[in-house]
């Protein structure tokens, strides 16, 4: 019998690269504009220029992500997730923008600290808020 984790696998493996690079672009669209992020910080999030976020935003970008490309993705749409399941949706779209006292952040923005620290700093707010959701 299969273990869940060889079946995602599975699952996975029979989708292209471009398909997964469409439905992370996409996630990522609607992931921005629900944090209401202008398209200066959505691109350096996704770890493109600002010229390259606006064709994918608008499907007009026929490039492949790389492997950050694809884990800056991955991390945010996981802490889009945790941040819905830990809050209610209201609070978890505005959480990313507002001032936020927390040790990670000093007083900035959750969107202004992963944009200047980039893969790191969005790993370790996602790794933050999955905490927080687990009670430590």
């Amino acid at each position: 019998m299969a273990t869940l984790l060889e079946r995602q696998k599975e699952k996975v493996a029979e989708y292209t690269s471009d398909e997964i690079d469409a439905v992370a672009i996409k996630a990522l669209t609607r992931l921005f504009e629900n944090w209401k992020i202008g398209n200066q910080d959505a691109s350096e999030l996704a770890g493109v220029s600002l010229r390259t976020w606006n064709r994918m935003k608008t499907g007009s970008w026929a490039g492949s992500l790389n492997r950050d490309q694809r884990y800056r993705a991955s991390a945010l749409v996981g802490l889009y997730k945790a941040l819905h399941v830990y809050f209610g949706d209201d609070l978890a779209d505005q959480w990313a923008i507002l001032p936020n006292s927390g040790p990670l952040f000093d007083g900035r923005a959750p969107v202004e600290f992963m944009v200047a620290g980039a893969l790191p700093a969005i790993m370790e707010t996602r790794n933050y808020v999955d905490a927080l959701r687990g009670g430590l």
